[in-house]
């Protein structure tokens, strides 16, 4: 599946989402105006009563009331959505919470998360996306999951209790492929912002109830207005759940396809379909959050949806299209049952042996430890893998995982060691500058940290150059549970150890600028980018100067530099191609980031004609060395294009 088109077909939706939305405010508004008519009426005649002089001249069309109101539904709806909006821009996070989820440490001891964060982690790894943080729904004994978030920056991944106690490391995977599926294909924002627009159709409803509250001596008349627009708000609610289904439904297959296809594993996904149809509490929700959020749920998460109102399809229809031979009958879930053969499964997944291929189809590219620069794939083999991992790439992250040294793995799990983790990836290897850069740590953060980064940095120093942005995102959910005042001196010493030595590499701005970025959105410090560009021509100075700078970074002389560039130019496919390489003066660190600022708000298909032209630069020679593809990955990161680790097919 195209990563590019999946997103631009994302993003189009949205359009579709603002037409139903509009659609379903002027429908409410015509309901709303003869319940406005009879009560102003209403209230008019009981006013003069008593009155002789009194002309109880009625008409249908009254086009004052019909703008009052006409303006206070908009009003209401608009506050609701903008309200909730805000609510929602804190990220996954808060809808997590909201519904229950409690973050789950990346220190957890807990066998059953420590479970689920490996699967976690080895999707994140595999997607070449930071590892969102996971959340349990500690109350939902159904079994379900979502993802939820902006962008892959703020993302979480949140589990029921009974999905992670009832299914095993498979099931769960599946489950795991089919939410990280919604992540890499732009799902997650428009069903973020769906919450948000359809919260203010369903805020007349609310206030409906409110009303029919009201108790005292006249409050006759007040109580039916509110019943009256209770109604109303309940075609409200009606219309929302329509829309809901239609964004959703259909892209719960592609998910659904995508998971078997990212895992090679159809019985895993079908496992945990079965199992939800074969248990008593299936997949439905008891918090009351929960239908506002259905269409973001791996499962029906309300029992009331049924039909053209489901946000899901059904399960049998799931199943069928995944695993042809399952006999069409959900085998009862026995918990205690479940949980053996859970327990024996995970002792045959720990003896199984470790394996660096798979059918002879994959080769990973170095060990853990760093070795020879090995060319890597032919440039044209790396752009249909963007978003698009596949199983050799699930394995190659599991392998990659499991192959890192146990302290670097320990390190990364807790908040203020994945701090010095970052740290010790940027420290000078001559020892004399390196003593200075542990001792200005110190004064900036704390002692601590500073000799954890120095005692950490022997083993970072050995570490390959492919496994770099593995152990960044693995120390990104550990560094998400920083306090605000941490975070900022941890911000501060970052950007001040990578400018130390008096140069910046592109590859150590990239790394800063990954981390600062993935973790910005978690303590309110910065937003999703939303698109401003849509067409390159505004653009083109921007892809010249990340051309340039990448042609700077593999070639030695202005000729290697200018046959690398023209290599990687065209594939911008911009009107007018009359540009050349800049200086290296002209595509320096503050250059390539405002041009990466910028381009970080264009249109998807743009971003796919400059990581394009980024690959045919970087592999001008005809293949992409180890550096050169973690240099390629770091800058795709920064425009939210995720490359998987690159591996190369026999």
């Amino acid at each position: 599946m195209d990563f590019f088109a999946q997103q631009d077909k994302a993003r189009k939706k949205t359009k579709w989402l603002i037409l139903y939305f509009a659609i379903a405010v002027v429908l409410i508004s015509m309901a709303v105006y003869p319940v406005a008519l009879i009560a102003c009426y209403g209230i008019e005649a009981k006013i003069h009563a008593h009155s002789h002089y009194y002309n109880s001249d009625y008409t249908f069309w009254n086009p004052k009331i019909f703008c009052i109101g006409t303006l206070v539904t908009l009003a209401i709806i608009s506050f609701g959505s903008i309200y909730k909006i805000h609510e929602l821009a804190g990220g996954g996070s808060v809808l997590a919470e909201s519904l229950g989820g409690r973050l789950v440490k990346t220190n957890t001891t807990d066998p059953d998360e420590r479970k689920l964060l490996n699967v976690v982690e080895e999707m994140a790894i595999a997607s070449g996306v930071p590892v969102p943080q996971v959340y349990v729904l500690d109350e939902e004994q159904a079994i379900n999951a979502f993802a939820a978030g902006h962008s892959t920056n703020d993302a979480v991944v949140a589990v029921t209790h009974g999905a992670i106690k009832l299914l095993s490391r498979d099931e769960l995977q599946g489950v795991i492929g089919h939410e990280f599926s919604h992540i890499l294909n732009g799902d997650m924002r428009i069903n973020i912002r769906l919450i948000g627009i359809l919260f203010g159709i369903l805020c007349l409803a609310t206030a409906g109830r409110a009303f029919m509250r009201v108790r005292g001596r006249n409050s006759g008349g007040i109580v039916l207005v509110g019943v009256l627009i209770w109604v109303i708000g309940s075609i409200g609610v009606f219309f929302g759940r329509l829309i809901q289904a239609a964004v959703s439904r259909q892209r719960e297959f592609l998910a659904d396809a995508s998971s078997v296809q990212f895992t090679r594993n159809p019985l895993g996904l079908s496992g945990a379909l079965q199992k939800i149809g074969g248990y008593g509490f299936g997949s439905w929700l008891t918090n009351e959050n929960a239908p506002d959020a259905g269409h973001l749920f791996f499962g029906n998460g309300t029992n009331s949806l049924v039909g053209m109102m489901a946000t899901h399809p059904p399960l049998e229809d799931r199943i069928h299209a995944i695993d042809q031979s399952w006999s069409g009958q959900f085998p009862r879930v026995d918990m205690t049952e479940v949980r053996k053969e859970i327990q024996a499964n995970a002792q045959k997944h720990a003896r199984e042996p470790k394996v660096l291929f798979q059918g002879g189809q994959m080769i990973i590219i170095g060990g853990a430890i760093a070795s020879d620069d090995k060319p890597a794939v032919p440039p044209r083999r790396v752009l249909p893998n963007v978003g698009n991992p596949t199983p050799l790439h699930l394995k190659y992250a599991e392998q990659l995982r499991d192959a890192l040294p146990d302290n670097i793995k320990t390190t990364s799990r807790e908040p203020l060691d994945s701090a010095a983790l970052i740290f010790a990836m940027l420290l000078s290897c001559d020892d004399n500058f390196r003593a200075t850069q542990l001792a200005e740590i110190g004064k900036r953060f704390s002692p601590d940290v500073s000799s954890k980064a120095g005692a950490l940095f022997p083993d970072v120093s050995k570490i390959a150059a492919h496994t770099h942005l593995p152990m960044v995102n693995l120390a990104l959910g550990a560094l998400k549970q920083l306090t605000c005042e941490q975070y900022e001196k941890f911000s501060d010493t970052l950007d001040w150890l990578a400018n130390s030595d008096g140069k910046v590499e592109l590859f150590e701005f990239v790394l800063q600028k990954i981390v600062q970025r993935s973790l910005a959105p978690n303590f309110g410090k910065a937003k999703a980018p939303t698109i401003q560009f849509y067409t390159i021509k505004p653009l083109v100075p921007d892809c010249v100067v990340v051309l340039s700078a990448l042609a700077h970074v593999g070639c030695a002389d202005d000729a290697g530099c200018t046959k690398a560039f023209e290599a990687g130019a065209p594939y911008l496919r911009a009107p007018d191609g009359n540009f050349s390489v800049l200086p290296i003066e002209q595509c320096g660190i503050d250059e390539v980031d405002a041009a990466l600022n910028r381009l970080a708000q264009a249109v998807p298909q743009i971003k796919k004609n400059l990581i394009e032209a980024c690959v045919y630069t970087v592999g001008a020679d005809g293949v992409i060395t180890e550096s050169e593809a973690e240099l390629l990955r770091a800058v795709a990161d920064t425009l939210d294009c995720p490359i998987p680790p690159f591996v190369q097919t026999e």
